[in-house]
């Protein structure tokens, strides 16, 4: 095996930061009013400003696979460009279609006249970090000598008001008040659009800094625990999931069954033990000591769960400091399977980094649990 190395980082942020107070009005409001929820979920995200490729009309301004080029474009230069990239790896969570594919659809905007190799990861927030995976392994391997890895999303495509309109109707029929369930109307203040992407390559920069990829670790434990996050589709009487086909296409409006779904119980109960189970394994498994990290990135998709993780890594005897932690969730919202290469960008051009130093990055994902951590060595 090959090290591989990140040698550039990059993101793109569609149009301009969205405040609190706006969302509703690039969203819009169920039902003509304003969401009585939105004040309790704001208050625990901490989520300050956020970016739609939207405008106040819901126009589409930018699609997935244009912020996922506007950031493939960033990498280019010193040689790197679309005719001598050998792979593009891309997850997203909110792909525009179901077929082609999201990487398909990427390549054939990039330009340049050499077929390469391409390959999706749909899902949620792991997906990233499986297209990583899979560009680390391609380049380790020595089969590519470089590769390009990235996630993006159009989260907002789901959240507009408009989607809503069919069941808030159906609701007005029965109740007086009618009010969209929490599990739908919580996600509208949580998500966020833009695209993050990496080059990778199997010898470091020879001028400024350079990432070695150490290790890769992923796990699910679907297997054990059920759905929590999901869309187009709806659980049956008997409390089975079931997809978008088994539904009429009536249901598919009243049900607003293509909404982004969340079991907040389930998440609450779950997602830091869970997580913390894993870095125990991965930790025991990689000989990994708090002390061998120096910046810690977690995906958090809620400020909410910052001093959850705290507690948890404290009482499970692995603690790391807070003043280790890089977080920019605040400001630039929750992109599900992006955040993790928007943090790595931000941190990576801070000129905060020194060699030598070690960064692990922690993505959980809720769709049915899943964690990824990938270390890495500044150089």
């Amino acid at each position: 095996m090959r090290p591989v190395y990140i040698t550039k980082t990059a993101s793109f942020l569609p149009n301009e930061p969205v405040s609190n107070s706006e969302i509703e009005t690039f969203l819009g409001m169920i039902g003509g009013k304003p969401s009585k929820a939105q004040h309790l979920i704001l208050r625990n995200n901490q989520i300050k400003t956020r970016y739609y490729a939207l405008d106040k009309e819901q126009n589409v301004t930018h699609s997935a696979y244009d912020m996922a080029i506007r950031a493939i474009e960033k990498l280019y230069g010193n040689g790197v460009n679309a005719d001598t990239i050998e792979l593009v790896a891309a997850g997203t969570t909110s792909q525009e279609m179901i077929m082609p594919s999201h990487a398909v659809q990427i390549h054939g905007e990039m330009g340049g006249t050499k077929n390469i190799e391409v390959v999706s990861f749909a899902g949620s927030c792991c997906s990233g970090i499986h297209a990583l995976k899979y560009g680390y392994l391609s380049v380790a391997s020595g089969e590519k000598k470089n590769a390009i890895a990235l996630a993006s999303e159009r989260l907002s495509a789901w959240m507009k008001s408009s989607y809503f309109k069919e069941e808030y109707e159906s609701l007005s029929k029965l109740i007086e008040d009618p009010i969209i369930a929490f599990e739908k109307d919580f996600l509208r203040f949580m998500l966020s659009d833009g695209a993050g992407a990496v080059l990778l390559k199997d010898e470091p920069n020879k001028e400024g800094l350079s990432l070695k990829i150490e290790w890769i670790e992923l796990t699910s434990y679907a297997n054990t625990l059920p759905t929590c996050m999901y869309a187009g589709a709806e659980h049956d009487s008997d409390g089975n999931l079931l997809g978008w086909t088994r539904f009429s296409e009536e249901e598919w409006t009243s049900k607003s069954l293509f909404s982004i779904k969340q079991d907040t119980k389930l998440l609450g109960n779950n997602i830091i033990k869970y997580g913390g189970k894993f870095l125990l394994e991965v930790a025991e498994k990689r000989n990994l000591k708090t002390e061998d990290i120096d910046w810690f990135l977690p995906h958090l998709s809620s400020m909410y769960f910052r001093s959850k993780i705290f507690q948890e890594l404290e009482s499970l005897g692995f603690l790391i400091p807070e003043e280790k932690w890089f977080l920019n969730l605040p400001h630039v919202g929750n992109v599900a399977a992006a955040s993790a290469f928007l943090m790595l960008d931000e941190l990576f051009r801070s000129g905060k980094l020194k060699k030598g130093e070690k960064i692990l990055v922690m993505v959980p994902e809720s769709a049915r649990f899943s964690f990824a951590f990938v270390y890495l060595t500044v150089c």
